[in-house]
């Protein structure tokens, strides 16, 4: 199971207040029970962590997902949650569409400085993805996962920038 060997989140049982935090959901579109999942999930943790207007964002697929996310960067947005999922077929273009989404969200954070919660799911079976969904019955929740990450890492980069704009 992916979850196994996952840290205790303190912040998970005490979320920080990020009211002030402007943060978007962009989500791919295939697999819509997975991705009703996923979005719940992440809706759950901007209210657990009081954001106020979080921007959500639809797109075809997860390959899509890093050329949205990088325009939401653009426009000042300072964490973008990315949900997404791939289920493996019977050719290679799993490995291309992962790779290519994985790397282009990687490059993303980098590039604008901005926090990515990586919310897109890679697995080999519609079954494994579903226990992920964050769904009655799920026993992970990557949406909400994906979502907390992003603001704790989000307030981790104001806190640094601040710090540093001062010395």
């Amino acid at each position: 199971m992916s979850g196994e060997g996952s840290p205790t989140t303190h912040y998970q049982s005490q979320p920080l207040d990020c009211h002030d935090v402007r943060v978007a959901v962009v989500a791919a579109s295939w697999h819509d029970q997975v991705m009703d999942g996923l979005i719940a999930g992440a809706m759950r943790a901007m209210t657990d962590f009081k954001v106020e207007a979080p921007g959500v964002v639809r797109v075809p697929g997860s390959f899509e997902l890093p050329v949205v996310a990088a325009a939401l960067a653009e426009k000042g947005y300072e964490a973008v949650v990315a949900l997404g999922v791939v289920i493996r077929g019977g050719t290679p273009h799993f490995e291309y569409v992962c790779s290519s989404a994985t790397d282009g969200l990687n490059r993303v954070a980098l590039d604008h400085g901005v926090a990515i919660g990586f919310g897109l799911l890679t697995c080999d079976t519609e079954e494994q993805a579903l226990d992920r969904a964050g769904l009655e019955g799920s026993r992970e929740d990557k949406g909400y996962e994906a979502a907390a990450a992003a603001l704790v890492t989000a307030t981790a980069l104001r806190r640094i920038r601040r710090r540093y704009e001062t010395e």
